[in-house]
């Protein structure tokens, strides 16, 4: 099931499953509102958006309430996500499932909100959006990649190539717009050759992990894994995650593994990951690629949970694409 492509007009709904919209300056709600506004979008907040708690975060009563209105409302088209956080796990027993699956309409966000779109995809087989949060349009400088792929995918019929930024980045540009630090984008490298075509499911490994043994987890069946980490998740706790991933069941019919980048206090470094990656026999006839741009760092791409993935890498050469 896919929502309708989004159009010059549509109404987007701001939510807050995982942390408040308190915990964004005004200023940088300000920029992120006019950068979408600029699209074409118009733009509403949720009614609990700004409530917050001891974890930053609000009632899942008010969560609930909140994402249940977004799908209920005729004229909200499409629903983005404050930010992430830790907690929006706690809303999936919630979720009254029939109304998503009434009114589908396209929900984007990545990090904790992995945890809403793979269930929500699991729960109805809607088509949800691992890509920049509302936050994510605050940033001045060097957006432009990750707003080029948001649009190429919310409002265009056609397939993406995904093509490697020219440079990324890993600072706290919420600290400080004007200076920034970019690294030169040497695009992604393959750790097995192959080719492979499959479902897309993925978003943050961490969070992913929690809906195993749930309702909650969709299907591994030809699926193309697409997995990324913070700068929490050092080389060993991805290691023992992605291993994890690998002991649930269906997981012998994944077809590739696509990996986002990781955060420089990872300490994660392309060696290690190979060495990762090829200490696991399960994944030794898949194709496995990493460093692609979606995860915590920026930019990012969006990809869709539950579209189609193609993904071709041999020797030097990657090609993968996107679709719904």
């Amino acid at each position: 099931m896919r929502a309708d492509k989004l159009k010059p007009g549509d109404e987007l709904r701001i939510i807050s499953p995982s942390r408040s919209l308190s915990l964004i300056d005004a200023q940088q709600r300000k920029i992120a509102k006019e950068q979408l506004e600029r699209l074409g979008f118009r733009i509403s907040i949720s009614t609990n958006s700004f409530e917050t708690d001891d974890f930053v975060s609000s009632s899942i009563d008010s969560r609930i309430e909140d994402l249940h209105e977004a799908f209920l409302d005729p004229k909200v088209k499409g629903i983005l996500t404050t930010i992430g956080g830790f907690n929006s796990n706690q809303l999936l027993r919630y979720i009254d499932y029939s109304i998503i699956a009434e009114n589908p309409k396209r929900l984007c966000g990545y990090s904790d909100i992995t945890a809403l779109s793979n269930a929500i995809y699991a729960q109805t087989g809607l088509v949800t959006y691992s890509g920049p949060h509302f936050s994510t349009f605050a940033m001045l400088h060097d957006n432009e990649y990750t707003i080029e792929y948001f649009r190429k995918l919310m409002m265009e019929n056609k397939e993406i190539l995904v093509q490697p930024s020219r440079h990324w980045s890993d600072d706290e540009w919420y600290l400080d717009q004007e200076n920034r630090i970019f690294i030169k984008n040497e695009g992604p490298f393959i750790i097995n050759d192959g080719e492979a075509k499959g479902t897309i499911i993925g978003g943050n490994l961490c969070t992913l992990n929690l809906l195993q043994g749930t309702e909650y987890m969709p299907s591994l069946k030809n699926s193309i894994l697409f997995i990324e980490d913070d700068y929490e998740s050092a080389p060993a706790t991805f290691d023992r995650d992605l291993q994890s991933l690998i002991h649930q069941p269906e997981f012998e019919e994944v077809k590739g593994l696509v990996i986002g980048r990781f955060q420089k206090e990872s300490r994660m470094s392309k060696k290690l990951l190979t060495t990762i990656i090829r200490s696991k026999e399960e994944l030794s006839d898949i194709p496995v690629i990493a460093d692609v741009d979606f995860g915590h760092t920026s930019p990012m791409i969006t990809f869709p949970v539950g579209g189609q993935a193609s993904l071709r890498a041999y020797g030097a050469r990657v090609e993968l694409r996107i679709a719904e």
